[in-house]
């Protein structure tokens, strides 16, 4: 309480000796509104460091529809400093008259102080500053693990294997023509791991526009001095943080040590802590200078040498004087407005729920990383989503990668395993970036695209845990984001695909039409594919009737012509084409394909059309070969419906009573007219068969010796001619050799 009292009292008096040294133009009652509690606290005790953030910021909208990289690149630096230099001096003037240290930033239009409260209170009441934040040093979380390097070397380390890196290499793609950029505690940029993939050497060293350092001074919570010393002339770790994370992007020995994930690809590097400390303008510093390097004077800015893609395993926050959560959004926002994908660790203050809190992890623009195992689960130090400091409930990370147990490059020629952390999963994307832009230049500055198609690709993991209303069950979850990075699938999820498929009718009758429908699909997550060309040529036994409009035909092949075709969309045609009446067999389409700009020609598979008919089959059978006048002589008669597919309606069978026989019973309903049985079913299913049985009673001898069954027959609806059945003959026997032979009656009930 007294201390609150005691800034105050300092704000009344700053406030009446402000006023002859300044004009403000915003009245003193609001102007402690402009700025972070942070600043006037520190302020109260004597001159601290704020960023003074201009009204005045650049519109970077038009880079979006800009469709080149470097295009992208030369547009936001254009505009951000045409903005800064336009907006800057009268506040510039105003600081150089008070003699307060300072120092003029165009990443966002601010400007970086050193000062008193009167320089805060001066600042704050100015029309042309929107605010006043805070610009502290922050500690830079050691790794949740950290090993004694004992880990002996692999030739490709388990975290490159899993998340599939040299399936890429395999097919030529290590990240050749990517440049990564990573801001740290610096690189150890002549380790054996390194220096053979840093930008600025070539057998000798060129550190221009390949190293930057943001370090100017000592930071009051280290000790005086540096290890690497200041605004250092060439790359230098002072942590050795840096080192182990550029290892995970381009790390390769040439040797046993591959570390990294893409060992073909180039790195540039910013220092932007001193021993582990880092403030808001250290790390926006290295953000102007990747968007457009200069040489080692800071001279002579080139948006052509901007990196792809930065890694950044760093945070600033709230217990650390990072209160505004906005304190580094535009800059963040403008760095990937110039068409550098700009990947963050998630963070390690797992594993409650909205622990992605601080900048850059929470912003929109920033590709947040989770950290996993090697069993691909999440590691309990991985913060979660969403972010809700900033009011937004916006789901993050965004992604996971390998964070556990890392083995990477460390100063002084070395390597350390063991090493866990947000911080290790992050260089795995930032690698993969660089993997993908390798296969497709054309993504060079497509950040939307990069970042969708390794979300789209990833190995989706789920989670018991339900965060920010999201179960973890869902795709993505806040847990892990949209899951594990896999670069295989990433790739082909950037490859255009086409299939084409085919289907007709089950089955078609000699003469009818056939119709085809050719279905063409293509897969790519985002972008079409142009001149798509699908043929189909008429196949055997047919001729062309007519086809979806527009069409070609050329003898006997149908041609159709599309002019772009989108992501993931298909297209359908039809083919009508007459059967022959004389068809049988099979109607075979087989020679069918399509080809696009991009997609050499993709043929389909064979399309088998049976011909059937409609028709019906009659058999008879009889219970004896051979019977004695007297006797019960029983028929079995059995129709089988010969269509595959359709059912036989409305069929009416019928058997007319064999001489010297008497009607004796019919089963399956039967009905019996005095010389004719006959049966009838509405319906028999396709290759259905029917049984049913007739019984006689054999009174004498017709003639010859025989009772002959031959006229039966079978019609339906489909199959209106009699089929007709083979003749049965059952042998009659002779009486036994007796003095006497009795025929006892055979009474038959008629019901």
């Amino acid at each position: 309480m007294i201390r609150k009292l005691l800034i105050l009292v300092i704000l009344v008096v700053v406030a009446l000796v402000v006023a002859g040294r300044f004009s403000p133009s915003a009245t003193a009652a609001t102007w402690q509104q402009k700025v972070d509690p942070w600043v006037l606290e520190t302020a109260a005790g004597g001159p601290t460091e704020f960023i003074v953030f201009l009204t005045g910021q650049a519109d970077l909208s038009g880079a979006a529809g800009l469709r080149t990289k470097l295009a992208k690149g030369t547009y936001v630096y254009q505009q951000l400093t045409e903005v800064a230099n336009r907006t800057q001096g009268p506040v510039l003037a105003a600081l150089a008259a008070e003699g307060v240290a300072h120092r003029p930033y165009w990443v966002a239009n601010m400007i970086w102080v050193r000062g008193d409260l009167a320089i805060v209170q001066a600042m704050a009441q100015r029309n042309d500053v929107a605010h006043l934040y805070a610009n502290p040093w922050v500690k830079l979380p050691e790794p949740a693990l950290q090993g004694n390097g004992e880990h002996g070397p692999e030739t490709i380390e388990w975290n490159i294997d899993l998340v599939g890196a040299p399936d890429l290499w395999a097919m030529g793609y290590t990240g050749q023509g990517a440049v990564i950029a990573g801001q740290d505690t610096g690189y150890d940029w002549d380790h054996p791991a390194l220096i053979n993939h840093y930008r600025g050497w070539d057998g000798s060293a060129d550190h221009n526009y390949n190293w930057h350092d943001s370090i100017h001074d000592n930071n009051p919570n280290t000790p005086p001095g540096n290890p690497c010393g200041f605004d250092v002339q060439e790359p230098c770790d002072d942590n050795s943080h840096g080192t182990h994370t550029m290892g995970t992007m381009v790390g390769d020995d040439g040797g046993t040590n591959q570390i990294g994930m893409a060992p073909g690809a180039e790195w540039i590097g910013c220092r932007n802590m001193e021993e582990g400390w880092g403030t808001p303008t250290t790390y926006s510093e290295c953000f102007e200078w990747f968007i457009a390097p200069t040489d080692l004077n800071g001279e002579n800015p080139d948006p052509s040498k901007a990196p792809h893609v930065i890694s950044n395993s760093w945070s600033c926050p709230t217990a650390e004087g990072c209160v505004d959560p906005n304190i580094m959004l535009t800059v963040v926002n403008n760095v990937r407005a110039a068409g550098i994908a700009i990947v963050v660790s998630a963070g390690n203050s797992g594993s409650s729920c909205s622990t992605v809190s601080t900048p850059a992890a929470i912003y929109e623009a920033s590709f947040t990383v989770g950290a996993t195992d090697s069993s691909d689960n999440i590691a309990g130090f991985s913060s979660r989503g969403p972010v809700t400091v900033d009011g937004s409930n916006r789901l993050k990370p965004n992604i996971s990668a390998p964070g556990v147990n890392i083995r990477s490059s460390v100063p002084g020629g070395g390597y350390a395993g063991g090493w866990s952390g947000t911080s290790m999963a992050a260089p795995h994307v930032a690698g993969l970036v660089g993997l993908l832009i390798s296969a497709e230049p054309s993504l060079a500055g497509q950040v939307d695209t990069l970042e969708d198609a390794i979300e789209q690709s990833a190995v989706a993991r789920t989670s018991t845990q339900t965060c920010g209303g999201v179960p973890g069950s869902e795709i993505p979850n806040n847990t892990f984001g949209w899951g594990r990075i896999d670069a295989l699938a990433a790739y082909e999820a950037l490859q255009h695909h086409l299939t084409v498929e085919k289907s007709g009718p089950t089955y078609v009758e000699p003469g009818d039409q056939l119709t085809y429908t050719l279905i063409v699909s293509h897969t790519h997550l985002f972008t079409q594919t142009t001149n798509v060309v699908l043929t189909d040529t008429i196949p055997a036994d047919t001729t062309f009737v007519s086809a979806t409009e527009p069409y070609t035909l050329n003898g006997d092949m149908v041609q159709w012509d599309l002019a772009a075709l989108a992501a993931n969309s298909a297209w359908s045609v039809d083919l009508v084409v007459q059967v022959d009446a004389g068809a049988s067999g099979m109607i075979v389409n087989d020679d069918y394909a399509v080809r696009s700009d991009d997609v050499s020609t993709v043929q389909g598979s064979a399309v088998q059309t049976p011909v059937v008919t409609h028709g019906l089959s009659l058999s008879k059978s009889a219970s004896a070969a051979s019977i004695q006048v007297g006797e019960m002589l029983t028929y079995t008669l059995v129709v089988t419906n010969l269509h595959p597919f359709e059912a036989a309606t409305n069929v009416t069978l019928s058997d007319t009573l064999p001489a010297g026989t008497m009607f004796m019973e019919a089963t399956g309903g039967g009905t019996f007219d005095g010389t004719t049985v006959q049966w009838e079913t509405a319906s028999l299913a396709a290759n259905g068969v029917w049984t049913v049985q007739l019984i006689v009673h054999v009174m004498e001898d017709p003639g010859g010796g025989m009772i002959t069954n031959s006229d039966y027959s079978v019609a339906s609806d489909e199959a209106p001619t009699q089929v007709a059945g083979d003749p049965v003959s059952t042998a009659v026997l002779s009486p036994p050799d007796e003095d006497y032979y009795i025929y006892l009656p055979v009474i038959r009930y008629d019901p």
